[in-house]
């Protein structure tokens, strides 16, 4: 039964293992075979599990292979949305991170909102446009807009503010065409700093938005 499994995880995998990254030209493994090799396991525990002892090989085999289609399919889905953000927002300023079967924009402060303002930069708008364009195509997937502020002002008001700014970039995109239920827009203030306070250009960036893209929507 191990030989079988083993081999029909090692098909699964080599179906799509290798895929070519756009943006460095290197060659890694994509989520879409990392989701496929787990699905491949969990299918054939699965499956042998629910067999009966003679059948146990086959039901293993036959489970691995639905399982890695399944889990192959949320990979893939998630590595056309990741593709199609990266190629809509190059050059703009935000960080497209891809944590698993999320992905993460990072939105810096010179491209989202003015010192002290909830008011969405005109800059802002183009990028915000791009990300709806990809979010309505792709909408089986589920949003965080977080908010977060520098640390200049006081804790509350720092606050305040991130919750503003994550209440305009959610109502934009609900605008937009994308549904309401999808999203969920949550301030932070102050905390979670990715740079020191201690500059402008830190401060910056730490006056950000992110939208988290997770899940599969049922």
């Amino acid at each position: 039964m191990k030989k079988l499994v083993a081999i029909a995880v090692a098909g699964v995998l080599l179906a799509g293992c290798q895929t070519i990254d756009p943006y460095t030209g290197e060659q890694k493994v994509g989520n879409t075979a990392k989701g496929a090799g787990i699905g491949a396991v969990a299918g054939a525990v699965l499956g042998a599990a629910v067999s009966s002892k003679s059948d146990r090989k086959k039901g293993a085999l036959t489970g691995a292979l639905v399982g890695g289609a399944v889990g192959g399919g949320i990979g893939y889905y998630m590595d056309q949305q990741e593709a199609l953000l990266r190629q809509e927002l190059e050059g703009t300023g935000v960080r497209v991170e891809r944590i698993g079967d999320s992905i993460r924009l990072i939105m810096p402060g010179h491209i989202t909102f003015a010192l002290d303002s909830d008011r969405i930069a005109g800059s802002f708008y183009p990028v915000l446009d791009s990300v709806a364009k990809v979010l309505i195509k792709f909408d089986k997937t589920e949003l965080n807009v977080d908010g977060f502020t520098d640390s200049s002002g006081s804790f509350e008001y720092n606050q305040q503010l991130s919750e503003r700014r994550a209440a305009r970039v959610a109502d934009y995109l609900v605008g937009s065409g994308i549904a309401n239920l999808r999203i969920n827009a949550r301030g932070y203030g102050e905390r979670y700093p990715v740079a020191s306070n201690n500059s402008a250009s830190g401060r910056a960036m730490n006056r950000r938005v992110e939208i988290n893209i997770s899940g599969m929507r049922r």
